[in-house]
């Protein structure tokens, strides 16, 4: 990896980080090889899509390291990926839409839908307990649990988009094998998926020798970073290249 093109992503995937990763790619063009250093806690599976075809078209080769975690719509990114370094702690997850609920941060969709679900059981069965169930979901309305249906339906679709960029003919086969653990059984937002699950599947996993020079230079940067409080669900997030570095502090 030494000498080769790096660019440094460290948040949750929104409509703002194509802006933000575009500035950082503006230098890159026409790259054999370019490495992504990715972080997220997840985002918007649409914009995933949209950042991992900007991504490939600037080389011919992506390789996406994962010195964290990049759940859900980060999961996505990797997908577009022809190869994934991955530490042992390195963690991707289920593909479940989140959106940002008020005081709870990101919700995975089917989480949002499970809740209201759960909600209408229980006041169905005892009535007089609709005013505690309508105090718990008071962040959440019936716009945002549409939305959160119809995002877990597109789940699929767009695992089948960003895997066609780095897979070409075998993304078909390769989506139909992640369908089943990556959207249609996943219950639980924050189920972790390790280097050695994640290349069970079939994904381009390359597990890092944490003994060698490679992963020691990765490591080095990535806890900087850290150090500065730029990690998943961080204090502040990162879009860094050669020539272009936004460092934004979030707010409280």
């Amino acid at each position: 990896m030494v000498g080769a093109r790096l660019i440094v992503m460290i948040d949750a995937i929104f409509a703002s980080s194509v802006t933000l990763l575009e500035e950082a790619l503006q230098d890159v063009d026409d790259q054999p090889v370019l490495h992504l250093m990715l972080a997220s806690p997840g985002g918007d599976g649409e914009v995933a899509v949209r950042l991992i075809r900007s991504l490939q078209a600037r080389c011919s080769k992506l390789r996406i390291i994962v010195p964290d975690m990049a759940k859900s719509a980060g999961t996505i990114m990797c997908l577009g990926a022809n190869e994934i370094l991955m530490g042992p702690s390195g963690d991707l997850g289920p593909i479940d839409p989140q959106f940002p609920v008020a005081g709870r941060g990101l919700v995975g969709a089917k989480e949002i839908e499970a809740a209201v679900e759960s909600a209408d059981a229980r006041v169905q069965a005892a009535p007089d307990t609709f005013p505690l169930y309508a105090g718990l979901l008071s962040d959440v309305n019936m716009l945002m649990v549409e939305q959160a249906r119809s995002a877990t339906k597109r789940s699929y679709s767009l695992l089948k988009e960003a895997l066609e960029g780095a897979h070409g003919n075998q993304a078909e086969e390769l989506g139909e094998r992640l369908k089943g653990p990556l959207v249609d059984e996943a219950t639980y937002h924050g189920a972790a998926i390790g280097p050695a699950s994640a290349a069970a599947l079939g994904l381009p996993v390359i597990e890092a020798d944490t003994a060698g020079r490679e992963w020691a230079l990765i490591w080095a940067l990535w806890t900087r970073y850290f150090a500065m409080g730029c990690f998943p669900a961080g204090n502040a997030s990162v879009y860094e290249g050669r020539r272009a570095s936004q460092v934004t502090p979030h707010m409280a």
